[in-house]
């Protein structure tokens, strides 16, 4: 469990142990110790994954940073710094920071565009607005999509996106999943694919937190559309699809938490077609995260709550 202002917590057999010897971590705003992922061979190699805000670099403030390391004796050792996005910012928005394994084992995480929608996130010069693919030690693979462009940062794999806080591969496809906050509307679900670019700030079905008009373009050439969009936004945060056979009805959905709303989405699907969103724990708070356990049961990170766990109806 990872909790933003720097902790990271073991839950095992009903106790807790934090652990110690994290890397230095920015908090500001947004940011802090953010994602937690097992490698998939956790079993034998031991690797866990962060994503936080690392301060490190010559500029002041931070900026979304990837390293992996081992738990030892309740310390967080052998630690390797994987990728780390430049420059730093003082803004104390859009991180991104999900990680996902896909089936091939590459590392995939998302890191949001830091609030400079006009010069980052269609720029594969710089970081940010992006989702990028490593190795899962951190090396960039040769067939990246820009790994041959001049300047380029290497790592991405896709780009055009505003600040995806939510990151899965599906079930049955092995299709990489993910959903962004919008401004105001214009929150999205998106299929990512190598290369494509998915439009913020050019195209949106948001405005401007004051109302006004960002663009009058939803659709451009060249720009992927979302599958599903929410207006009014909903501040979607944490995402899990549901393979367990526990809940009557609900496996092959996909869930979603809402931070502006405080519930927990629960969204069905005709393949790719969002057909109905059913509402579970209203107003519990402001849901951050969502995961299917090894058990089969649903699991429900909640700010200044903790983890819930959906029990199904008997």
């Amino acid at each position: 469990i990872t909790e933003k202002k720097g902790k990271l917590i073991h839950f095992k057999n009903g106790s807790k142990t934090e652990i110690s010897g994290l890397p230095e971590i920015y908090v500001r705003g947004q940011g802090g110790l953010m994602d937690v992922v097992l490698h998939p061979n956790f079993k034998e190699n031991g690797w866990i994954y962060i994503s936080y805000a690392s301060p490190e670099g010559e500029s002041k403030g931070g900026h979304t940073a990837i390293m992996r390391g081992k738990i030892k004796n309740s310390q967080f050792t052998d630690k390797q710094l994987l990728y780390k996005a430049s420059p730093n910012s003082t803004a104390g928005q859009h991180f991104g920071s999900r990680i996902v394994f896909d089936n091939n084992n590459y590392l995939f995480f998302s890191i949001g565009e830091r609030g400079e929608r006009d010069t980052n996130p269609q720029d594969i010069t710089r970081d940010g607005g992006k989702i990028y693919r490593l190795h899962d030690d951190g090396r960039i693979p040769n067939d990246n999509p820009f790994y041959n462009e001049p300047n380029a940062k290497k790592a991405i794999y896709s780009y055009g996106h505003r600040n995806p806080q939510g990151l899965v591969i599906h079930p049955k496809t092995g299709a990489i999943w993910s959903h962004e906050h919008g401004p105001k509307g214009g929150d999205e679900i998106n299929i990512i694919e190598k290369g494509k670019n998915y439009g913020w700030p050019k195209v949106t079905y948001g405005r401007n937190y004051s109302g006004t008009e960002i663009t009058d373009k939803t659709e451009l050439p060249g720009m992927e559309q979302p599958i599903h969009y929410w207006d009014p936004s909903i501040a979607p945060c944490g995402m899990a699809f549901i393979t367990s056979d526990k809940y009557l009805g609900w496996k092959g959905n996909v869930l979603i938490g809402s931070l502006k709303f405080q519930y927990l989405d629960n969204v069905f699907l005709n393949d790719t077609t969002v057909i109905k969103e059913e509402k579970l724990l209203e107003n519990i708070g402001r849901v951050r995260s969502v995961k299917q356990g090894p058990d089969g049961y649903i699991y429900v990170g909640i700010e200044n709550l903790g983890i819930i766990k959906i029990k199904p109806n008997s």
